[in-house]
């Protein structure tokens, strides 16, 4: 492969075809069924997959197929297939699917409209990640475009990753002997410490969400009248937290909800705080100006990636401040949400969390905590030499440094549905998800050369893939 006529017509094709195609996809308000319970009905779903089908099938590649599969009252998947030169698959994933708006965007961006300034594309669902299909296929046409042989590539797009894909399962058994067995898996949905290298995701959090209730009354009373001998609902949960976490530092109590860290890990997580230094905690919009961690580098990313953490994402019962009189609110509800490491069993830490919290609950006070999802986390496999060997040749062609390894703080559940089907598969697990990228919050951008090196690396690793499995079907 001439890594530089892979790089030009890399950067050809985003300029000329996904750029604008991401512009249009951007605008297109398809937010994941949790946030959308009529997603079917208002058919903005539809539309971005079939946006994403129309471009597939303008793609010159002889051979393919792309289509549109859809089971009864599930998120559609895009499904292409893409022969290739020998009989091992490669199965590239990502998802269409988004988070919903939120706040806080800056006047001149917004969640639904594209702009692009100093080259980042803001809006919601470019990164994470709209530009898999574009930049998985646009990856395969580059080796073509030189006849540089490929194994046979499936390319799955789903659109529930964002609510756990429980419609996922479904398509994977629906398509098994479609897929067959992939002996790569490639990934474009994940983090990358820095816009400057080629990063390898090697661990994901598993994730546990459910609702905390407190209920103290049947309605509202005047607070005047009954505070001091009717508990504040509020107290009541500010308790039942302080069970889970230490609110001076965060950490969370039950030793239910931690793993072993792998000393791999650990290294790993010691060369990455080396590379990212200060930027693992200065990439995000603090609200103070100079914020003064205590914890190095290093055990910041092991508490983002390995250890338990809870954060507090929504709330019910609680009026919005216009609306705040002086009544004694008859329950309060929270929305938890639970970071696992990746290898503890989240069935397993739901239980533990719903004991914990049931369990000799405070006087005169009924408490309910009911688990929403429980997703497990994941936990690459050794990394085999040729895939390392690749990694870093991508890395040092394309962005002029070394490929990096690290863990990454969120969840993709259909990685750890892939680990338990494909044991013997390899992960190459990456994104755009870099400093500042913003995922799920406001301003939400992708960073446009890093995309297209990225979608170049990704051609590398394909021929690697190749060149490997071919020598070994020769030797044996």
């Amino acid at each position: 492969m001439n890594h530089e006529k892979t790089a030009d017509f890399v950067e050809g094709i985003w300029d000329s075809e996904i750029i604008p195609e991401l512009c249009d996809y951007i605008e297109i308000p398809n937010k994941s069924p949790h946030f959308d319970p009529d997603w079917e009905a208002n058919g903005h779903m539809e539309k971005a997959v079939r946006q994403l089908e129309a471009w597939a099938k303008k793609q010159p590649v002889d051979g393919m197929s792309v289509e549109v599969v859809k089971l009864d009252g599930r998120t559609p998947i895009l499904f292409i297939d893409v022969p290739g030169d020998s009989d091992d698959v490669v199965l590239l994933y990502g998802h269409y699917d988004k988070q919903p708006e939120f706040s806080g965007w800056a006047p001149d961006l917004a969640p639904w409209k594209s702009v692009i300034r100093d080259g980042k594309l803001y809006g919601r669902g470019g990164a994470d990640d709209g530009y898999a299909t574009f930049g998985s296929l646009t990856a395969i046409r580059a080796l073509r475009e030189q006849g540089v042989p490929h194994a046979r590539c499936v390319i799955l797009i789903e659109g529930c990753e964002e609510s756990g894909s429980f419609d996922l399962p479904h398509y994977i058994e629906l398509l098994k002997d479609r897929i067959g067995s992939p002996s790569l898996v490639v990934c474009l949905d994940a983090e990358c410490g820095n816009y400057e290298q080629l990063w390898c995701t090697t661990s994901l959090r598993g994730n546990l969400t459910g609702t905390l209730r407190v209920d103290v009354l049947n309605e509202g009373v005047h607070s005047g009248t009954a505070s001091g001998i009717v508990p504040s609902s509020f107290r009541i949960l500010r308790q039942l937290l302080s069970r889970l976490e230490d609110e001076q530092s965060g950490r969370l109590k039950p030793d239910a909800l931690y793993a072993d860290v792998p000393e791999q890990r650990l290294q790993q997580a010691e060369k990455a705080a080396a590379t990212l230094g200060d930027s693992v905690y200065g990439k995000f919009p603090w609200a103070v100006e100079d914020p003064a961690l205590t914890e190095s580098p290093q055990e910041l990313l092991l508490n983002n990636t390995w250890r338990p953490t809870l954060s507090v994402t929504g709330a019910d019962g609680l009026p919005a401040l216009v609306n705040a009189g002086n009544v004694l609110l008859p329950y309060t509800t929270l929305k938890l949400s639970f970071r696992l490491p990746p290898t503890l069993n989240a069935d397993e830490a739901a239980g533990a969390v719903k004991a914990l919290l049931e369990a000799d609950p405070p006087p005169n006070a009924a408490v309910r905590f009911e688990p929403d999802s429980a997703m497990a986390g994941w936990n690459a496999p050794p990394v085999a030499p040729w895939l390392e060997a690749s990694m870093q040749r991508a890395s040092d062609v394309f962005f002029g440094k070394p490929s990096m390894y690290m863990g990454t703080g969120g969840t993709i559940p259909f990685m750890g549905m892939l680990g338990e089907r494909f044991p013997e598969a390899q992960f190459l697990i990456t994104g755009l998800l870099g400093p500042n990228s913003n995922a799920h919050g406001p301003n939400e951008f992708l960073h446009i050369a890093t995309g297209k090196r990225l979608t170049s690396s990704v051609a590398q690793v394909l021929m690697d893939h190749y060149l490997e499995f071919s020598s070994r079907a020769e030797a044996a």
